[in-house]
């Protein structure tokens, strides 16, 4: 498929449960005249439609609006039956396909999905439900589910105990809060260039007199007398509340037990004096 094609199909799959059957035709209509020769070919195939479909379009196109009924899309009793209609079982086995790789929580009113439409289509077809991969879009929007684009989350092979060792640590963390003991997630924040000879631009702003801004240095060379900061988050899921400390040399783990040392005698001792054990979720990062 050319790219546009791809970029037709998107257009079409995103316009679809916002309009009727004869707009739809219509939208197709114009979007061939306006890709000259082959645009017949292109528009039908991207919006899943027969040629004769299309080149009728661009006749209803050519006709005044005002013969044209507008709160009609085709003659009583015109038409195909419902893809879904015909296909009872097409709504479940789509959710099925679907629903293992869905991102965010079940209860969400937005939900979304890895798959492309045209693959979802494809294992539809294979599995005795066939359906265009226009029909898969338009019924995943009525289902709420939105188109997506790819999010770096990917680390490579899983480990095949991946599952249970996350519930393994929500276990923990949930019997520790019951107890009233301390549980905190670590975890180094963005690293900033600190100085004044240079200062450092930030994506900051502030209020300056029309024409006369903060001067900063043109380079972004870390000045090795200072270095930079170095924030250390600590935060107490038990309490909601989080602490900072901003150190200089390195994101090291000796930075880092300092830090939750400081966490421990400003704040943790004082929020949980009877407490024996501390449970420290951190992620796999250097330090």
């Amino acid at each position: 498929m050319t790219s546009v094609d791809e970029s037709l199909a998107q257009k079409f799959s995103e316009l679809w449960p916002h309009l009727n059957e004869r707009q739809r035709r219509l939208v197709v209509g114009a979007e061939a005249k306006a890709l000259g020769r082959g645009g017949v070919t292109a528009a039908a195939r991207a919006a899943g439609m027969s040629r004769p479909t299309v080149q009728r379009a661009m006749g209803e196109l050519a006709e005044p609006p005002e013969t044209i009924a507008p709160a009609r899309s085709r003659r009583p009793g015109g038409g195909r039956k419902r893809t879904v209609d015909l296909d009872p079982g097409l709504v479940e086995a789509l959710e099925a396909l679907v629903d293992p790789d869905s991102r965010g929580e079940p209860e969400s009113p937005l939900r979304w999905t890895t798959k492309s439409t045209r693959v979802l289509a494809d294992a539809l077809t294979a599995s005795g439900h066939p359906v265009s991969h226009v029909r898969v879009a338009e019924i995943l929007h009525s289902l709420h589910y939105s188109l997506q684009g790819n999010a770096k989350t990917a680390e490579g092979a899983q480990h095949p105990d991946r599952d249970a060792q996350f519930r393994h640590i929500n276990a923990q963390a949930k019997s520790r809060l019951r107890r009233g003991l301390p549980v905190i997630s670590v975890d180094t924040k963005k690293k900033e260039l600190v100085g004044d000879d240079p200062a450092y631009k930030n994506g900051g702003k502030e209020w300056q007199r029309k024409g006369d801004p903060v001067a900063v240095g043109v380079q972004d060379f870390p000045n090795p007398a200072i270095g930079k900061a170095v924030p250390y988050g600590v935060y107490d899921i038990g309490a909601n509340a989080g602490w900072v400390l901003v150190g200089d040399d390195g994101d090291t783990a000796a930075f880092a037990v300092q830090a939750l040392r400081r966490w421990w005698q400003s704040m943790g001792s004082e929020a949980y004096p009877n407490a024996d054990r501390l449970l420290i979720c951190a992620d796999a990062g250097g330090s």
